[in-house]
């Protein structure tokens, strides 16, 4: 059995990973060699996701990654207020890690590994290449005709702004395990922890025409920051937002994955983290078939979209919302989003059951 992954970034070379360490065959085809642009980008993973992927992808130094036990929302006019707040006591609601740091992880492993071979291809011999020679294919590249041309039924969604990511240096802060969010007139603001002496940034801003004036975000973040003593400021990398839904997961043999079947809002560091949670079902579909002996076909795929789409529709349109609804709120002023808040506090059940979604996902 061998399967053809398209594609190089963090979902195709963790896929990959759990597969050849089932002792399947990967061949990946990419693209662009080009190097990583990912020097401010962090990931976030829930407690449930980063033991499934410790024990199913690889086993990840606890020194690569920082744990955040608690969770404060704020709102813009006061940021000494808490109108929100998550927390387990003695547990980790999530983790953060930097992209590079994990993709290079997976990349140094894969190197050694028998049952992976890495090749770079041009777009015109990846339509011969997919026309014969392996039995599955699997899409994590949005960027290539198998994405744009095979699965042309998605639903699209152009938010009209842009995240603004950075990683600020300053001060040993001690514990510094809490997540900090701030819904401002501008877009959501996010403190992410990587250290004691280290904040990953992430700013969601509505204006689409903020992307042309830099200097106004960097006097933005000095604004909103009213937690830490800033010593040095990593360049700011900034990148349109956008959502998407794929209609059809599958086509004969090809199976789209991770960010080809959904992109969501990084308002609540869910993306990386649904396509975890599909992984584990993929995976727990092709252990059964191996298993019972039967041959790794389409008939995957036709499963993973069975027990994976009604679930990611409903968890993505919720994340949609959301957005839209604080975007209303700071818009026309109506003051829903702390009457709201304020109520979500008072119910310890209603926090339980976000904290949980939010680790395990809808089911």
């Amino acid at each position: 059995m061998n399967i053809c992954l398209i594609g190089n970034n963090l979902t195709s070379l963790s896929l990959a990973k759990a597969l050849t360490n089932k002792k399947i065959k990967v061949f990946m085809y990419y693209f662009d060699s080009r190097p990583l642009k990912f020097e401010t980008r962090t990931i976030g993973i829930s407690r449930e996701n980063l033991n499934f992927f410790n024990s199913h992808v690889i086993n990840l130094p606890k020194k690569l990654y920082w744990n955040i036990n608690n969770i404060k929302i704020l709102n813009e006019k006061d940021t000494c207020e808490k109108i929100l707040d998550f927390k387990e006591k003695n547990k980790t609601l999530f983790s953060i890690i930097k992209y590079k740091t994990i993709f290079k992880t997976l990349e140094e492993s894969l190197k050694k590994n028998k049952f992976f071979k890495k090749r770079l291809i041009d777009e015109n011999k990846l339509k011969v290449l997919i026309k014969k020679k392996f039995d599955l294919f699997i899409n994590c590249d949005k960027s290539n005709y198998i994405h744009k041309e095979l699965f042309n039924k998605k639903f699209k969604k152009n938010y009209k702004s842009f995240a603004y990511t950075t990683i600020l240096s300053h001060r040993s802060k001690k514990p510094n395990n809490q997540a900090i969010q701030i819904f401002t007139k501008y877009g959501p603001i996010a403190f992410l922890p990587i250290s004691n002496k280290k904040t990953s940034l992430v700013f969601s801003v509505y204006n689409k025409d903020f992307h042309k004036k830099i200097i106004d975000i960097k006097e933005l973040i000095k604004t909103y920051n009213k937690f830490y003593f800033v010593t040095n400021q990593k360049k700011i990398i900034s990148f349109p937002l956008h959502s998407l839904l794929q209609k059809n997961y599958y086509l004969n043999n090809v199976l789209s994955f991770g960010d080809c079947i959904h992109t969501i809002h990084p308002l609540a560091g869910q993306g990386f983290n649904m396509t975890l949670r599909d992984m584990k079902i993929l995976l727990n579909i092709i252990e059964n078939k191996i298993s019972l002996g039967l041959e790794l076909d389409n008939s995957i795929f036709e499963d993973f979209e069975q027990k994976t789409k009604h679930y990611n529709y409903l968890f993505s349109n919720s994340i949609d919302f959301i957005y839209e609804f604080f975007k209303f709120d700071k818009k026309f002023k109506t003051k829903f989003t702390n009457k709201i808040f304020h109520f979500f506090n008072e119910k310890n059940n209603v926090k339980k059951l976000i904290i949980k979604s939010a680790d395990i996902g809808l089911f």
